[in-house]
């Protein structure tokens, strides 16, 4: 099998206005590793906390809530009471460890989500204010996609840092 180069180096994305490519490349990146770094894995070390680090699942649900969240102020919309509703669970999903196919299924949605908003953001509004959170804290269209993006980076390699601490030493179950 041949291995692809990293996402950012296989080109523009069709449909993606210019500004927002990197965005696309960082979050496609993020739907090729995450997955395939969390399937092998069963939930003792999905859920293992080496060291007091947050768990794989943690990092999973919070990437996914945040994209989420980010993508909606993005469009100019607060958080609906669903999206309040899985904050709320995000914060107790240490405790409640929801199962991978979950996580999964859930990341997946969120992300194709996330692309399609991206495929319809208008270049004439990346520069419109923001507000975030509840305290409607300043931001733009871009600067919130672009965060969206880093954070999502952020959290990805953070998984694949802990997939391999947790795999260290130990066999599937």
């Amino acid at each position: 099998m041949t291995k692809l180069p990293e996402v950012w180096l296989r080109g523009p994305i069709s449909g993606i206005e210019a500004a927002l490519q990197p965005v696309a490349h960082a979050l496609l990146q993020a739907a090729e590793e995450v997955p395939t770094l969390l399937r092998p894995l069963h939930a003792g070390q999905l859920w293992a906390a080496p060291g007091g680090a947050a768990p794989i699942g943690f990092h999973v649900a919070h990437l996914t809530g945040s994209l989420d969240r980010l993508f909606t102020y993005a469009r100019g919309e607060p958080l609906s009471p669903t999206q309040q509703t899985a904050l709320a669970a995000e914060r107790t999903v240490v405790k409640s460890h929801p199962p991978l196919s979950q996580l999964l299924n859930e990341f997946e949605r969120v992300l194709e989500r996330a692309l399609e908003q991206l495929r319809t953001t208008r270049p004439d509004s990346l520069h419109e204010s923001r507000g975030v959170g509840r305290a409607r804290l300043p931001s733009t269209v871009l600067g919130l996609l672009f965060h969206a993006a880093e954070h999502t980076t952020r959290h990805a390699g953070q998984i694949a840092t802990l997939v391999r601490v947790v795999s260290s030493g130990t066999s599937a179950r």
